[in-house]
């Protein structure tokens, strides 16, 4: 208690206070450009910390970190663009509530979210880091392997219309996964004899390609701008007051997700991506009315928001108490770490103990910090934006879009796969393939590869070598979790298009 208080005390400085705001701000603005991630953004802000102090170092890299992880959903929502690959799931409700002039409730929505799961991830930081990081120890690759397979049970949720064509686009997403180098034995494949293909496709490529391009082009075959009710809007401004009794109204949806999104987030590898799509799937199946999702539902925004932004401060549990980065962007705080003479363990708390609850309570500050800094600058971006006739806006967009793709590695295949995976993702969208199932599938194909390879090869010897994918409790329980979430997808939909629904819908109705 002395070292959190004495932590308290010099977080509470001018220049403290000064960086945090400072961080969360540039954070804000990065992540709201596609293409910018936070391990962007951490990356350039690297070198600039060589000359401060550990701990004042440390405070601007977590600000601009939570800053930039909650700064993706205002492209996500304005422009159904997520800025960073977390924001996913905030596109499947944000862009309709703003296709609907509701675009300010979805951004103040996702701001008070974001603030909540900034400061829940630091409570749990603060109390339960140890504990917690010696239960993430425990997931092996066929663990990690249940936890793909739990995601993939996603497919059918976010399949709009028809379950063939998200399953088609599950599996297309994991071919693509599939391109490169193999994670475990090493093999080329799919690279066609090309060999800069041999590095896989890049998720923020993907992400920019199937969500950005074919909106650009629906924007530019329709002749429209990205919002078109702004008149609409201006009538129906919604004030701060009916957001928060949206948000904290249903605090059911709000605790789950930030369980959800902790969870997960000491789950090495995991990443902020597979949080929110997990959180909003929980938060649809568990709605009175889950077919409103995906149409304009501000429960899908606060479920996304905050689970990712739980993300930032829950995945610093394993980072800092057994030096294993939970998310990317943990590595880059490690090398300030280890810059500093700092090693993760049971000594960062004891003998630097004033300093590391200085980090984490400073990243509690940065989550307050989100909710002027949001709410003032998500009105100067939402003006902006529907303020901006479309001939200007989509030559903005495409400029940065392309920017941000080339500036992630420099490499122009990058642009090249962006413009054709985007090209494709329009067509797909023409006949009921949406992005979202491909997304999914990229990003979980490696991670579920990569879990069966690894635990086959460990039960070479055994007489049935699949077993080994339930040779614990823990593994156990994750296959039961992955065959209840599949029948509570499926079975409605089977029960639907039976016609039995209705019968039974009509028994139960007095």
């Amino acid at each position: 208690m002395d070292m959190l208080l004495q932590a308290l005390a010099t977080l509470l400085t001018f220049e403290s206070l000064i960086t945090v705001l400072l961080g969360v701000t540039a954070g804000l603005f990065i992540g709201a450009l596609p293409g910018l991630t936070a391990s962007m953004a951490l990356a350039v802000l690297l070198p600039f910390t060589f000359s401060m102090e550990a701990l004042q170092g440390l405070i601007a890299l977590g600000a601009v970190y939570m800053g930039s992880i909650y700064g993706g959903a205002f492209t996500a929502i304005l422009i159904n663009t997520p800025g960073t690959p977390s924001s996913i799931a905030t596109t499947f409700d944000g862009y309709p509530m703003a296709r609907q002039g509701r675009a300010y409730e979805a951004l103040a929505a996702a701001t008070m979210a974001s603030v909540v799961g900034g400061l829940v991830g630091v409570a749990f930081l603060l109390v339960l880091a140890p504990p917690l990081a010696r239960w993430a120890v425990a997931f092996g690759p066929a663990e990690m392997f249940w936890v793909a397979m739990l995601g993939l049970t996603l497919v059918a949720s976010l399949s709009s219309g028809s379950l063939l064509k998200g399953l088609l686009g599950g599996c297309i997403g994991m071919l693509l996964s599939t391109i490169g180098v193999s994670p475990v034995g090493g093999e080329t494949r799919f690279t066609f004899g090309f060999p800069p293909l041999q590095g896989g496709i890049e998720l923020v490529v993907a992400l920019i390609g199937l969500f950005v391009i074919p909106e650009l082009l629906n924007m530019a075959a329709e002749g429209r701008g990205a919002l078109p009710g702004v008149g609409e809007l201006r009538r129906r401004d919604t004030s701060i007051r009916q957001v928060a009794r949206q948000v904290f109204g249903k605090p059911v949806n709000l605790i789950r997700s930030c369980l959800i999104g902790q969870i997960i987030a000491i789950i090495p590898g995991a990443g902020g991506n597979v949080t929110s799509l997990v959180a909003y799937n929980e938060a649809r199946r568990f709605s009175k009315d889950p077919k409103s999702f995906g149409k304009g539902n501000v429960e899908g925004v606060v479920a996304s928001e905050s689970s990712n932004n739980v993300m930032v401060a829950g995945s610093m549990v394993p980072l800092l108490t057994l030096g294993i980065p939970g998310a990317p962007p943990d590595a880059i705080i490690l090398g300030v770490l280890l810059l500093h003479g700092l090693r993760p363990g049971l000594d960062l708390f004891t003998q630097s103990g004033v300093l590391t609850n200085g980090f984490i309570l400073s990243m509690g500050l940065a989550a307050l910090m989100l909710l002027p800094v949001g709410l003032l600058g998500g009105r100067l971006i939402h003006r902006v934006v529907i303020r901006t006739p479309y001939y200007f806006l989509l030559p903005g967009i495409a400029m940065v879009t392309i920017l941000g793709t080339f500036a992630l590695r420099n490499s122009y295949l990058d642009v090249g796969i962006m413009l054709m995976l985007g090209t494709a993702g329009y067509f797909l969208r023409l006949i009921g393939i949406q992005a979202a199932p491909i997304v999914l599938g990229l990003i979980l194909g490696g991670i579920a590869e990569q879990g069966y390879v690894q635990t086959l090869m460990a039960a070479v010897a055994d007489p049935v070598p699949w077993l080994r994918l339930l040779n614990n409790t823990l593994s156990k329980v994750l296959a039961l979790l992955v065959l209840v979430g599949a029948a509570t997808a499926l079975v409605p939909i089977w029960l639907e298009r039976s016609g039995r629904l209705d019968k039974v819908s009509q028994e139960d109705t007095p």
